[in-house]
C-alpha cells in the first residue's frame, strides 16, 4: 500500500458520547464503592457473630 493511499483516521466520538461514557464510568465506581461499602459491614458483623456466637451457647 502507498503512504498516500492510507486508511482516513477513524471517526472521533461525539461529545454526547464521550459524556454518556464518564457519566456511565462513575455510576459505576460509585457502585463499586457502595459495594466495598457493605461487603466490610457483612464481614465485620460476621465476624462479631463469631465472637459473641460461641459465649452464647450453653455449655453441656
Amino acid at each position: 500500500m502507498a503512504e498516500d493511499e492510507q486508511d482516513p483516521p477513524a471517526p472521533r466520538r461525539k461529545a454526547a458520547t464521550l459524556a454518556a461514557q464518564a457519566e456511565r464510568e462513575a455510576r459505576l465506581a460509585a457502585a463499586l464503592r457502595a459495594n466495598l461499602r457493605r461487603r466490610k459491614a457483612q464481614a465485620r458483623a460476621r465476624e462479631d457473630a463469631a465472637k459473641v456466637g460461641p459465649e452464647a451457647e450453653p455449655e453441656g
